[in-house]
């Protein structure tokens, strides 16, 4: 075959620094749709990116040029500078260093959007912690928790 084709589809999840509530409500949108961009501008397609204060969903494809820790690297170093720049951002807001990486079908994408989409609500009764490690154990990830967080 003389063309290289793929598609891998992706549930990328990551934190605030610590988890802190840096992403306030009023850049949420403009972040999200930020992240979006710096996803298509590395050749993945962003299906959806949301969550909430202190962390971020984003539903994409793995570009086939790129490594999944490269697609997050180039996410999360120029979001942290924008959110630096922003007014009523924080000069010091930082991503955690880890992120959460888990592949799906196509078949599961429509409940992977409708999951981001309802994220507000579904904190209301659930921590990012919570969250997870409930999304490592659906996903079958092995871990030690005392590595989880920073």
């Amino acid at each position: 075959m003389p063309q290289s084709l793929s598609k891998v589809l992706l549930h990328v999840v990551f934190s605030t620094k610590n988890r802190e509530n840096t992403i306030s409500t009023h850049l949420r949108s403009a972040l999200h749709a930020y992240l979006a961009g710096i996803c298509r501008a590395r050749g993945a397609e962003a299906f959806r990116v949301g969550g909430t204060d202190d962390h971020i969903h984003i539903a994409c494809t793995l570009p086939r040029t790129l490594t999944m820790a490269k697609l997050v690297e180039e996410i999360k170093k120029p979001s942290s500078i924008w959110m630096k720049q922003q007014e009523g951002g924080s000069r010091y807001f930082a991503w955690q260093s880890g992120y959460g990486i888990f592949s799906m079908g196509q078949s599961q994408l429509p409940t992977l959007l409708q999951y981001i989409d309802n994220q507000e609500e579904h904190h209301r009764t659930k921590s990012f912690k919570e969250e997870l490690l409930e999304l490592l154990e659906k996903y079958g990830v092995a871990y030690d928790e005392k590595y989880l967080w920073d």
